[in-house]
Order: structure tokens, then C-alpha cells, then sequence
């Protein structure tokens, strides 16, 4: 049995469930955010994915299989929030994705949590230009230094998929960084 069996055999475990909970939480937490964080843009939003995503976590792990890392399938669960809670923030403000991704991104500079410079929001600009699989993509590989295995086993498409999606995204990016 592996480290990570016996870590969920924990987690599934009424006697130790709160203490591997715990841990869970400790390990994940930050990582996951900064995940959330990048596809949302906004703290408050990304607090409120943050915390349905590990409700999810909790409330279906006994259905997983271990067909995935655990980190992984985690990650799948906050990719899945994260675009869930954008689609239905635009229904809700009857807006496009893109018009309430803009607006995002315009209100960058007044998010107290936002440290970035004028040259950040041109590249959230830029990112928010690509089509939303190239969006992932690029967020996860430039600002969370994943493998393309693991955003490959997150997202469920193959690493050569990504790496082709990844080339297009900089060059696209490229291009609008130096034409706007």
C-alpha cells in the first residue's frame, strides 16, 4: 500500500478523518488557491471556489478510484468550480464569459490582494484573449510550474495536446503583448 492508499484510507476513516482532513487542508490549501486564484483572479471568488472545492473533495471521496494521483483529481474538482462559478457569475450578471472575464481583469488594480503592475494586467489581457483550454494551459504551466503529465492527468487530454495548446497560447500572447 502506498503512502497516498493509506492517506486516504485515513481520510475515509471516521477515527481519523478530521486529523488526515487536517492535513489535507495543510498541504493542499495554498497550492489549490493560487489554482483557483488564477482562473477567477478575484480573492473573494477564489475564497468561495476554494471552499465548495473542498466540500466537493470531502463529500466524494469515497467515489475515488485512485485512477488519478490525488493531487490530480483535486485539482480536476477546482479546474471544474472555478469554471462552474465564472460561467454562472456571467449568467448571473448577464454577461459573455469574456465581457465578465474583462471586467475581471479591469478590476485587478482595485483587489487589495492584487500586487501586480501594469505589465501583469497586459498579460491577464492577453491570457484572456485565448480560447479557455489554451487559458488553463498557459495558467497552469507559466504560473503554477506544473508538469504537462499533471495538467495533462488534470485536464484529461495528452501531454502532446498540451504541449502544442501551451506553444500556441505564448504566441498568441506574444503577439498581443506587442501589438497592444
Amino acid at each position: 500500500m502506498t503512502n497516498e492508499e493509506e492517506f486516504i484510507a485515513q481520510l475515509l476513516n471516521p477515527k481519523t478523518q478530521n486529523t488526515a482532513f487536517q492535513k489535507l487542508l495543510s498541504e493542499y490549501q495554498r497550492p489549490l488557491y493560487s489554482h483557483i486564484r488564477n482562473i477567477v483572479l478575484n480573492h473573494d471568488d477564489a475564497d468561495d471556489v476554494l471552499q465548495n472545492t473542498f466540500v466537493k473533495v470531502f463529500q466524494y471521496l469515497k467515489n475515488f478510484k485512485g485512477e488519478s494521483k490525488l493531487f490530480s483529481w483535486m485539482y480536476r474538482i477546482a479546474t471544474n468550480e472555478a469554471l462552474t462559478f465564472l460561467n454562472q457569475k456571467a449568467k448571473l450578471n448577464q454577461l459573455t464569459s469574456e465581457a465578465l472575464q474583462n471586467k475581471t481583469i479591469d478590476n485587478l488594480p482595485a483587489d487589495v490582494y492584487f500586487d501586480g503592475s501594469e505589465i501583469q494586467i497586459k498579460l491577464q489581457k492577453a491570457i484572456a484573449t485565448l480560447p479557455q483550454k489554451q487559458q488553463l494551459v498557459f495558467k497552469m504551466k507559466y504560473f503554477e510550474e506544473l508538469k504537462y503529465e499533471e495538467i495533462a492527468e488534470i485536464l484529461g487530454t495528452s501531454v502532446g495536446a498540451l504541449k502544442a495548446s501551451y506553444h500556441h497560447a505564448v504566441k498568441k500572447i506574444e503577439l498581443y503583448v506587442t501589438t497592444n
